[in-house]
């Protein structure tokens, strides 16, 4: 949503259905061995053969969350068509728009943003129309996705749809021993200095959501008033004896809790994979009020220099096996449902790839927050406080 560099991040489904991560495990199982990699083909650009000579020594720059470009997935693709793909990590949204308009299509190919910002960027006119018919795989894509109306604009579509996930309450189970029910646990006292939350204004939806904002509007999150807004800065500085660290990447939670310096944070599923690996205990949860979630979008930078190169990848990505690859990596949910034929049982129940609707129904979705730097303004006063 990652994110080690970051989201190395679950908008409303489904108002916007906007946020598309989108915010990495080794699985095995399906139709052929997990880990394996794709086939080149000729499914997209004609020949195979004519299309390497076409492409070959060029370079596809991502900006991308964390975990979005690993070899896993991206190696086969280089292969196919003789050139290198180039990621360059940002580790949150606002971190997205700076180097965004710093670089612009001189500097990048595609990103990856997730729904607080996709609209933004659709109609400051930064990302070009994607051809979806260039997309061999496109009709298999969750067609709420598909659908999401924050990457449309005149007729055309903007985002490709990519990975999604939740903003899980993460605890340390030989810490904290019974599951959570509420993220008041973060205030327990019991917890001072254990407890990590992301570097982020996405905590002040996670306050909102506590105070029961989007119990009829899912939107209320993202649409603060001020004496909301005043509100959630007060509970996040009580929060702050609490607060070990604000964390900006995955690796350094995953860190923290690597090292048994935090108990309890506010995570990705990418962080529960990676810790567990080095023999800890992590478990997840979404708490009785809700849990926000990221859902991402891969799209392709105005003015990018590799245009053609980038609707290969796009084409490519869709895939069912590249997709679970990336599942496999993050541990995210991700958009083609036919994945499921190269996960594990395992990876398929942690990503809902069989019932994505169920798991769309828990979250509260980022959305495009139109007073952002007002947000930021509140995020800042806490951290500074």
């Amino acid at each position: 949503m990652k994110k080690m560099q970051a989201k190395t991040k679950w908008l409303s489904v489904l108002s916007s259905v906007a946020v598309s991560a989108l915010l990495l495990t080794a699985c095995g199982g399906g139709s052929q061995t997990a880990g394996t990699q794709p086939q080149p083909d000729a499914s997209a650009g004609g020949n195979a053969g004519d299309a390497k000579d076409k492409f070959k020594g060029q370079s596809l720059n991502l900006l991308t969350w964390e975990g979005y470009a690993d070899p896993k997935f991206t190696k086969a693709f280089e292969d196919k068509y003789g050139v290198k793909v180039n990621p360059t990590y940002f580790a949150s949204s606002d971190e997205l728009l700076a180097k965004l308009k710093a670089g612009g299509g001189d500097t990048y190919d595609i990103i990856s943003p997730s729904t607080d910002v996709a609209e933004l960027l659709v109609q400051s006119d930064m990302v070009e129309p994607i051809d979806t018919s260039k997309i061999s795989n496109y009709n298999e894509l969750n067609e709420t996705l598909r659908n999401m109306k924050d990457v449309q604009k005149d007729g055309k579509q903007y985002g490709l749809p990519f990975a999604w996930g939740p903003d899980y309450l993460i605890y340390d189970a030989d810490v904290v021993k019974e599951e959570p029910k509420s993220w008041s646990v973060f205030w327990d006292p019991q917890y001072k200095g254990k407890v990590s939350v992301y570097d982020d204004i996405s905590n002040i939806y996670m306050i909102g959501q506590m105070q029961g904002l989007d119990k009829t509007d899912k939107g209320a999150l993202y649409n603060m008033t001020p004496e909301q807004l005043q509100s959630a800065k007060q509970k996040l500085i009580e929060l702050k004896p609490n607060v070990r660290k604000y964390w900006t990447t995955a690796g350094e939670l995953n860190d923290l809790f690597a090292n048994k310096e935090v108990a309890l944070a506010v995570g990705w599923p990418l962080t529960v994979s990676e810790v567990n690996k080095k023999g800890r205990n992590l478990k997840w949860t979404i708490p009785d009020e809700g849990a926000t979630g990221w859902i991402d979008r891969l799209m392709i930078v105005k003015g990018s220099k590799h245009r053609e190169l980038a609707e290969q990848y796009l084409d490519y990505i869709a895939k069912p096996e590249p997709m679970a690859q990336v599942a496999e990596v993050t541990n995210y949910s991700v958009a083609n449902a036919k994945a499921a034929e190269f996960m594990s049982k395992e990876l398929q129940e942690i990503t809902y790839i069989n019932d994505m609707d169920k798991l769309f129904s828990k979250i509260n979705f980022w959305q495009y927050v139109k007073e952002r730097a007002a947000y930021n303004d509140i995020w800042t006063e806490v951290k500074t406080n």
